[in-house]
C-alpha cells in the first residue's frame, strides 16, 4: 500500500464570494497534492467552508437572509471555484454538517476530560472581522485614536460568561513545537510566533460565546456555542472521518501539511496544537503560511474597487495559464503582485513561445517528415546524451524545489531545461538534416520527443489539463504519466505501431482583454 499524505487548505470563511487569495491557496494545495500523487503517495486533500460565528450571522442578518440558507449559497461558490480551477480535492467539508458538529463536540469533550476547560467571565477586546480575541498590548492605534487589532480591524470590548481553555498550560510545549525544524515555515512566520510565545504571558483562551447562537452547541452547557476557531480547526479532523478514530483518520492523521495564509498563523501554530495536545492527539507535521497577492502592487478591498474575481481571470486567460502564472510569478511564502499584463506576458513567453512552441515544432516535424512514426533504435551522439542529462538534472532540481514549496524556483529549473531543448533544436537544425542526413534528423527528433514527454510529465501537476491534451497526442497512456514513468527510458519502444497525428497546440498565445484597465 502506498504511503499516506494528507494536506489541507485553510477552511474559508464564506461571508462573501471567493477572491484571488482563495484561488491562490487552493491552486498551490492542488499542485502539492498532484505532485505527491505523481510520486506515488496515497493523497488526501481537504478543503471546505467555516460557516459559523458572529460575522457570518451578522452578514446574513444584514442581507435579510436565513443564516444557513445564506451560508449554503456562499459555500457553493467555493465549490464552484474549486471545480473551475481543477482543484482535485478528496473532501469538501462544511462546518454546518452533522458529522462536523459531532467531531467538534468530541474534541471539546476530550479537552474537558483533560481538565483544560473551565467556566468564567470574559472581559476583553474582540474583533468580529478576525473572529479573534486580543490583549491590550497587541492593539494598535487607528484613525482618531480608535483601537484596532494587529490586522488593522476594529475591536470592541465584550463582557460575557465563557468557557476558557487552559492555553497557558501549554506554553512550553508550544515553544518547543514551534522551534522544531520544519514545523512552521517560512522562517519569518516561525519567528513571529516564537516572539509571541516568548514575549507574553500566554493567557487562557475564551472558547465559547453566549451573545449569539450561530455555532456548534457546547455539550452540557445550554446557551453556549463554541468559539469559531475551535469549530473551524476541527474541520481538519472531520475531513478524514473524525470522530471515528479508525479507518482514514488512523491512516492519515497527523496531517503532513496545513497550507494557510500568513494572517491566520497564530490560530494554527498556537491554538490548534494546544487543542490537539489536550485532546490526546498529535500535532500536524508541518504548517506553511503563504503571503498575500496584491493587485498591481496594491492590497485588494471592496472599497477601492480592485477586488479580482479569479474565475473571470481563468475564463479570460485560461485555467492552466492562471495556475502556472501564480506559482511561477510569486515566491511562495512572500507577498506578490499580479496583473492581467503580467499573466499575458509570462504565459506567452514561457508556455506559448518556449515550451508550447517546442512541443508543436517537434511533433509537427515528426508528423510531416516521418509520417508520425516514432523510433527507438537509433545511434546516440554526445549532444543527445548531454541534453538528456541536463533535462533530467533540471527536472530533479524542480522536484527538490517543489518539495520545499519553492514553486517559482522549481519552475525556473524547468524553464532552463526548456531553453536547453530549444537551443538544441537550433544547433542541430533538423530541417537541414532532412536533406543531408535523414537518419540523423530522425535521431535528433527522437531525442527531442523524449525531452518533451519528460518536461510535460514534470510540469503536469501545475497545468494538468493542457499537458494531458499534449500527452494524449503523443500516445502516452494515462497510467504512464506519473514521476515513476520518467525512469522508463524505453517508452518509445512500448508505443508499438503508434503514429502521431497532425499535432494541435495546447498553449495558444494570449491577448490582453480589450476592457482590461491600463
Amino acid at each position: 500500500m502506498p504511503d499516506p499524505y494528507y494536506l489541507t487548505t485553510a477552511i474559508s470563511y464564506p461571508n462573501g464570494p471567493p477572491h484571488i487569495g482563495h484561488a491562490y491557496e487552493a491552486i498551490a494545495a492542488d499542485v502539492i497534492a498532484r505532485t505527491k500523487r505523481a510520486q506515488g503517495y496515497d493523497v488526501r486533500l481537504v478543503t471546505g467552508t467555516d460557516e459559523h460565528g458572529l460575522k457570518m450571522a451578522k452578514t446574513a442578518r444584514d442581507a435579510g437572509r436565513d443564516t444557513l440558507e445564506f451560508a449554503t449559497e456562499m459555500s457553493n461558490y467555493f465549490r464552484e471555484m474549486c471545480a473551475a480551477l481543477h482543484i482535485d480535492y478528496s473532501a469538501f467539508r462544511r462546518t454546518t454538517e452533522d458529522q462536523h458538529h459531532a467531531a467538534s463536540q468530541a474534541i471539546w469533550q476530550a479537552m474537558a476530560d483533560a481538565g483544560d476547560l473551565y467556566l468564567d467571565r470574559y472581559e476583553g477586546w474582540y474583533s468580529v472581522r478576525d473572529e479573534a480575541f486580543y490583549g491590550e498590548g497587541e492593539l494598535i492605534e487607528g484613525e482618531g485614536g480608535a483601537k484596532l487589532s494587529p490586522q488593522g480591524t476594529p475591536v470592541e470590548w465584550q463582557v460575557e460568561e465563557s468557557w476558557f481553555f487552559r492555553l497557558s498550560k501549554y506554553r512550553d510545549y508550544l515553544i518547543e513545537l514551534n522551534e522544531t525544524p520544519g514545523f512552521l515555515e517560512p522562517e519569518s512566520r516561525r519567528n513571529e510566533v516564537l516572539a509571541f510565545l516568548k514575549g507574553n504571558d500566554l493567557r487562557d483562551l475564551s472558547v465559547s460565546r453566549t451573545s449569539f447562537d450561530w455555532g456548534v452547541p457546547v455539550p452540557g452547557s445550554p446557551g453556549h456555542v463554541m468559539y469559531v476557531w475551535v469549530d473551524a480547526l476541527t474541520t481538519y479532523l472531520t475531513g478524514i472521518g473524525f470522530p471515528d478514530r479508525e479507518g482514514d483518520f488512523a491512516r492519515f492523521w497527523p496531517a503532513n501539511l496545513h497550507l494557510i495564509g500568513k494572517d491566520i498563523v497564530r490560530f494554527h501554530a498556537v491554538y490548534w496544537p494546544a487543542f490537539l495536545k489536550s485532546a490526546g492527539l498529535p500535532a500536524p507535521k508541518a504548517i506553511f503560511g503563504h503571503g498575500f497577492l496584491l493587485h498591481r502592487g496594491e492590497k485588494m478591498s471592496k472599497s477601492t474597487g480592485n477586488v479580482v474575481d479569479p474565475l473571470e481571470l481563468a475564463e479570460r486567460y485560461g485555467v492552466d495559464q492562471l495556475r502556472y502564472f501564480l506559482l511561477a510569478e510569486v515566491p511562495f511564502g512572500k507577498d506578490g503582485s499580479f496583473s492581467a499584463e503580467a499573466i499575458v506576458t509570462r504565459c506567452n513567453a514561457e508556455l506559448a513561445n518556449s515550451f508550447g512552441n517546442l512541443a508543436q515544432r517537434v511533433l509537427s516535424m515528426i508528423f510531416k517528415n516521418l509520417d508520425g512514426a516514432l523510433r527507438a533504435d537509433l545511434p546516440v551522439f554526445d549532444a543527445d546524451t548531454d541534453l538528456s542529462d541536463f533535462v533530467a538534472r533540471e527536472i530533479g532540481t524542480m522536484h527538490e524545489r517543489f518539495e520545499e514549496l519553492a514553486f517559482s524556483e522549481g519552475i525556473e529549473a524547468w524553464m532552463r531545461a526548456v531553453f536547453a531543448c530549444n537551443a538544441y533544436v537550433d544547433d542541430q537544425a533538423p530541417w537541414a538534416l532532412r536533406k543531408t542526413d535523414p537518419e540523423r534528423m530522425t535521431a535528433v527528433l527522437m531525442t527531442l520527443v523524449r525531452q518533451v514527454r519528460d518536461l510535460a510529465i514534470a510540469i503536469r501537476p501545475v497545468v494538468p489539463s493542457s499537458i494531458d491534451r499534449l500527452l494524449d497526442q503523443m500516445g502516452i497512456a494515462e497510467n504512464a504519466r506519473d514521476f515513476a514513468a520518467l525512469a522508463n527510458r524505453d517508452w518509445l519502444s512500448a508505443l508499438g505501431d503508434f503514429r502521431l497525428s497532425q499535432p494541435i497546440g495546447v498553449f495558444p498565445r494570449l491577448e490582453l482583454a480589450e476592457d482590461e484597465p491600463a
